[in-house]
This record gives C-alpha cells, sequence and structure tokens, in this order.
C-alpha cells in the first residue's frame, strides 16, 4: 500500500471517487468544482490534492502549492482509524468538534448544512479506505 497521501495514493483516490456514484455523479449536479487538499495535523501544508471539476476528480497528486478550497488535516492515527472504518455524520460532526478533524481551509458548518454536499462528504471517507 503507497504511504497515505502519497502522489500514489491520491492517485487511487482519483480512481476511486470517480467510480462512485453517489461522490463523483452527486457532486456533478451540483457542478462542485474545487482542489481539495489532506494532510497531517500540525503541517505546514498537506501532503496531497485532490482537483474536482464538475463533480469527477480530473488531477491527484503531492501538493506543490495550488490554490485549495478545502484542507482536511487528521493526526494519522484518526486518518487510519476512519480509512478501516469510514465515519458517518454524527461522527464526523464529533471529530470536527474534538478538533480531530481539522479544516486549515474550507467552511465544514456550511457544506454540512447542505445535503447535496455532506453526503458526498462521508462518501469519500469510503473512498479512501478502499484506496
Amino acid at each position: 500500500m503507497a504511504d497515505l497521501f502519497s502522489a500514489e495514493w491520491m492517485s487511487g483516490l482519483m480512481d476511486q471517487w470517480n467510480a462512485d456514484p453517489e461522490l463523483a455523479d452527486a457532486l456533478a449536479k451540483i457542478g462542485f468544482n474545487s482542489n481539495i487538499g489532506y494532510g497531517f495535523d500540525g503541517e505546514a501544508q498537506p501532503r496531497g490534492v485532490l482537483m474536482i471539476e464538475n463533480g469527477r476528480a480530473v488531477a491527484a497528486g503531492s501538493y506543490d502549492g495550488q490554490a485549495l478550497n478545502w484542507d482536511l488535516r487528521a493526526t494519522p492515527e484518526n486518518w487510519q482509524k476512519w480509512l478501516k472504518k469510514p465515519p458517518g455524520m454524527m461522527g464526523l460532526g464529533m471529530a470536527y468538534t474534538a478538533r480531530k478533524l481539522k479544516f486549515e481551509v474550507g467552511d465544514y458548518s456550511a457544506m454540512v448544512k447542505d445535503p447535496r454536499m455532506a453526503g458526498p462528504f462521508i462518501k469519500s471517507f469510503a473512498a479512501m479506505g478502499r484506496v
């Protein structure tokens, strides 16, 4: 298995993202475009980035200064826990409240209030677990 958030791992995430209609197709319906960074809490920048156009992942790799709409951070231990057992809405809410999942960039509150985005966000953790 490739290192978490390495270029190889992010490429696998791109494949899993696009293969999940509850993720890619659902986000395509709302014209979702974003650059999403993933990394570890306490580090200066994310390690990986996933670029989404119209709901579909079009590029993925190591973070190299790209502008981000979302930057998700957690400890390696928490990421591993979520990869093994993807959290539901309540679990993510608790992780966010307890600062186990941090948004360095992006508005978690606004996202979870929009069911068109909240459902796919939950599905993104399942996609990560399949990489």
